[in-house]
């Protein structure tokens, strides 16, 4: 209590005090009648004999100490006192101001404040507490008197409420507010006299509910039903004052409307005493509700003010029955050919979950899976009108679309005249190619890949034999990539054969057998037989061509010769000539050399030389039944020296030309002895011993070999080059 408050106490209990000393004066027994100090306050009530009343303060009350009081006599003194205040009409006015109401969040402190006013102040003024039940009687909580002050027990106040005394305001503090003290209370205030004055307030207590939480109707909703169908729930729990629910569609508030839209709210008292709401709404939706977005607001109570929260929005599935349906090709895009995977697709602007979709074309039906139907290979029958037809399965109502499929086809082509044509030689070519197609189509002639001719027709003024062949007739479509057809046509030109490459061909190897390939062009395919030129006739495989005919005939060479290649048909024939020139290389070891260089004929001219250690290399051409044969001979100081051989001498003939020319050398030896007894006895040079001589020139060579004598015996024979050797060469 401060100073201020404590002095204006001693104001008020002056009067009172010098009524009692001066009344205590006329009882000579009284020595004392009451002490005072700062923080005493009398009781309401003496008693007849001296008591000591000893508190302790509690929750920042004042403080009462003892007060002694010497009365040996206190009824008379009572009667009296009361006595000389009616006398001085001493009755003291009491008044009382309170709030109407005290709003405060659940958990938070309460503090209801009771104003009041009265003549004798403080000192002899008692203040109580209550609070109204429900059953509207009241329950005391709070008692405060000059010199003693306490909370009620057994009440649900007991331990959660103090009081706080300032002036001429008593607040009554009540900690940890619940739901439950949403309540009415009552402050009293009593002085000595008999009278009094009470004020009310009413404690309202409020708790925001939780977040609001929304739940859409799992199932669709059809726009069919009769009565209104569930679209969702909203809830809010725990909440005080209760809270209110409003559902809106698309921003706009829904009220209740007879046979349109249905609110009902269920409110549930927790044990805790707070509240909680859950409203259902159900209407009758149309087509357009499908894409509306639904929610719900909670209106709440706080101190001083309303707030508001909003749930999340929802969407429902509204059911609706179509009014068109479409159906369209899907694949391929664009031109559709022959051939093709067919796919067509159908959609109707409802969405049903009960109904039957089926695509029909013509007097086929098919059912269609996941709003498609799929046709492979499509050919042009596939091609008319599709129609799909939506039916509901709850009323079954029909309704159809339809659209026209053209499959374009490319038929095979067509030449005529067919498969094959034959002309004479010089004669005109004629053909034509066509194919059927639902499109425009480009055709062109083909010769071995090469382009020959472009559109329908092929035409050749003067056939031969290089017209003739195997012609191909390509029909395209330009407007659709793949659509492509072909046929063929083999032309044939009747007419003498014609053999391919020279009449006279030279053949030169080194092998004993050789390989002639002699191919002949004409129709009919010419017949090829082979013969020699003494008359033989050869086996040969043969082989038709494109164009005629193909002979390969295998020939073994033992000397040079000709072989015939003829070639015949009904229109005549053909012969090729093949000169064989065998050429066979051998390289022996002697200490002869002879160098032959032709035998033509009749005619021989030869040339010999003889020296030590020599290699000679032979060589041999048969040609035309006439032999040739050259010796080279290569003089070396050195040790001999083998030549290289030749690379296309077999060596299955070595000892064969070895033997030829062992037999050569000793032919030309005994030629030698013979020439040299001759020109002894003077047969061949006359008298002089010298004698030249020239043979008649060859059918091919003029050739000649002149033989020289000295005054020796012994016969030189003259170099190529026609000087004479050195006896040292000898």
């Amino acid at each position: 209590m401060t100073r201020a408050e404590r002095l204006s106490l001693q104001r008020v209990s002056a009067p009172f005090c010098i009524i009692c000393l001066s009344t205590l004066r006329r009882h000579s027994s009284l020595s004392l009648c009451t002490v005072f100090q700062e923080d005493q306050f009398l009781s309401d009530s003496f008693h007849t004999h001296t008591h000591t009343h000893a508190h302790t303060p509690q929750h920042g009350h004042l403080q009462h100490r003892p007060i002694v009081m010497a009365l040996p006599d206190t009824a008379p003194l009572l009667v009296g006192l009361l006595l000389i205040f009616h006398a001085l009409g001493a009755w003291a006015i009491v008044e009382v101001n309170m709030e109407d109401k005290v709003e405060v969040m659940a958990g938070d402190t309460a503090q209801i404040t009771c104003m009041f006013t009265t003549d004798e102040g403080l000192g002899g003024t008692t203040i109580q507490w209550f609070y109204v039940l429900p059953n509207k009687k009241r329950q005391r909580i709070y008692n405060k008197e000059p010199m003693h002050e306490a909370a009620e027990q057994n009440t649900p106040f007991t331990d959660r409420i103090s009081l706080n005394v300032t002036g001429t305001a008593a607040v009554l503090v009540i900690r940890d507010v619940g739901v439950k003290d949403n309540l009415e209370f009552i402050c009293v205030i009593k002085t000595i006299t008999p009278e009094e004055a009470e004020g009310r307030t009413q404690l309202q207590v409020f708790k925001s509910p939780t977040f609001p939480t929304i739940e859409a109707v799992e199932t669709g909703v059809s726009v069919n039903e009769e009565d209104p169908s569930k679209i969702g729930s909203c809830s809010v729990k725990n909440g005080y004052p209760k809270p209110n629910i409003t559902w809106y569609r698309n921003n706009m508030p829904l009220r209740i409307t007879p046979d349109e839209v249905d609110l009902k709210s269920s409110i549930t008292t927790e044990s805790s005493g707070l509240y909680s709401v859950q409203s259902e709404l159900r209407m009758k939706v149309k087509k357009e509700d499908k894409d509306a977005k639904f929610y719900c607001e909670v209106l709440y109570f706080v101190p001083g003010a309303t707030k508001m929260t909003e749930s999340q929005h929802i969407n429902i599935t509204v059911y609706y029955p179509p009014t068109e349906v479409n159906i369209w090709v899907e694949s391929p895009k664009g031109k559709i050919k022959e051939g093709d995977t067919l796919e067509l697709r159908c959609e109707n602007n409802g969405n049903y979950p009960s109904s039957i979709t089926t695509i029909k074309h013509q007097n086929s039906g098919y059912f269609v899976e996941n709003n498609k139907m799929v046709q492979t290979n499509v050919t042009r029958l596939d091609g008319g009108v599709y129609e799909c037809t939506f039916m509901e399965t709850d009323n079954f109502e029909e309704i159809s679309g339809s659209t026209k499929v053209l499959v374009n086809y490319l038929e095979s082509a067509v030449i005529t005249p067919k498969d094959s044509i034959t002309v004479m030689e010089e004669e005109e070519l004629k053909a034509s190619c066509n194919a059927l197609s639902s499109l425009q189509t480009d055709i062109t002639w083909f010769k071995n890949e090469k382009l020959v001719s472009k559109g329908n027709s092929l035409s050749v003024k003067s056939a031969t034999f290089e017209t003739a062949g195997m012609y191909k007739c390509v029909v395209t479509v330009p407007e659709m990539e793949g659509m492509k057809t072909s046929s063929t046509l083999q032309v044939n030109v009747k007419g003498s054969p014609q053999i391919l490459g020279p009449g006279v061909q030279e053949v030169e190897t080194y092998e004993t057998t050789v390989n002639l390939n002699c191919s002949a062009r004409g129709f009919p395919a010419p017949t090829i037989m082979w013969t020699t030129s003494d008359g033989k006739n050869l086996n040969a495989l043969q082989t038709e061509t494109e164009d005629g005919a193909q002979s390969v005939v295998t020939f073994k060479i033992t000397s040079s010769v000709k072989v015939f290649c003829n070639a015949s048909n009904d229109f005549g024939s053909k012969v090729v000539e093949f000169n064989i020139k065998a050429i066979v290389h051998t390289t022996p070891t002697t200490t002869t050399t002879t160098s032959t260089n032709a035998i033509t004929d009749d005619t021989v001219i030869y040339n010999t030389s003889t020296t030590n250690t020599t290699i000679p290399s032979t060589n041999i051409t048969f040609i035309n039944d006439t032999v040739t044969q050259n010796t080279s001979t290569n003089y070396v100081n050195d040790p001999v020296q083998t030549p290289t051989k030749s690379p296309n001498i077999k060596k299955e003939s070595k000892g064969f030309v070895i033997a030829i020319i062992i037999i050569a050398i000793l032919l030309l030896a005994i030629l030698g002895s013979v020439l040299y007894f001759l020109y002894k006895k003077g047969r061949i040079c006359g008298r002089s011993g010298k004698q030249d001589f020239s043979k008649r020139k060859s059918s091919k060579d003029n050739i000649v070999v002149e033989m020289k004598s000295d005054n020796t015996e012994e016969a030189i024979l003259l170099g190529v080059n026609g000087e004479k050797q050195q006896p040292n060469d000898q």
